[in-house]
């Protein structure tokens, strides 16, 4: 890395307090511009896809902008990078998350602590979330394997899309699901549903790459290794 891992970690935090900013500002801009909901999410979807083209992006260079502890659960595994970092990324992104939430607040004029009552349990809930996760990082596995220049484009355009194709709108982030937990608006998340978001998150998280894994293992690669009897 040509950054220490202070700033790595400041820009882990920086990265996610924007990224939920983001999400939860524009969720109440939406929610205060119209009283179609499909319409407040449509202007939720479109700046949380937009800014994640753009942190990506810019923070990308410095610390791989992740903004997500289950994408660095996949980098650790991975070994990519160390349990250290990777447990003070987890730390930076979290924190990042709810600071984003309150800046939101304080930007609306609203009471800056909160806690939500928005409910989002139940099994398609969850299996959203898996969902959502396994194609989030499944995309920037392939994306990294394939075509590393457009992950920004790639990761944006993806959790543009799951926000409409998944029950839960896909949070598919553990640190943004605590952080809207935070936040009793429009994309607010009760305290009690957040652990199974984060449960079926991970489990998304390293189903993809296991599948990551085996997909994206070229055949000349498996020879070099096999036995030629075994093939």
């Amino acid at each position: 890395m040509a950054f220490d891992l202070k700033r790595r970690v400041a820009a882990e935090a920086l990265g996610t307090a924007i990224l939920v900013a983001t999400v939860v500002g524009s969720g109440i801009m939406a929610d205060r511009l119209s009283d179609d909901v499909a319409v407040s999410l449509l202007g939720n979807t479109i700046p949380t896809g937009a800014i994640l083209v753009v942190l990506i992006s810019i923070l990308g260079p410095i610390s791989g902008a992740h903004f997500n502890p289950a994408v660095t659960l996949v980098f650790a595994a991975r070994r990519e990078i160390e349990a250290y970092a990777a447990a003070l990324y987890v730390v930076g992104q979290v924190a990042g998350g709810i600071a984003g939430t309150l800046v939101a607040h304080a930007m609306f004029d609203l009471q800056m602590f909160q806690i939500s009552e928005t409910v989002r349990t139940g099994t398609g809930q969850w299996i959203a979330e898996a969902v959502a996760t396994f194609g989030l990082v499944f995309t920037i596995l392939a994306g990294l394997r394939f075509r590393g220049d457009s992950i920004p484009w790639l990761v944006g355009l993806y959790i543009t899309a799951a926000y409409w194709f998944t029950a839960s709108t896909s949070f598919a982030n553990p640190a943004v699901a605590i952080a809207r937990a935070f936040s009793a608006t429009f994309s607010g998340i009760r305290p009690m549903d957040v652990p199974g978001f984060i449960i079926a998150e991970v489990l998304g998280a390293l189903v993809a790459t296991a599948v990551a894994a085996w997909m994206l293992t070229e055949r000349s690669s498996i020879s070099a290794i096999t036995p030629k009897g075994a093939q």
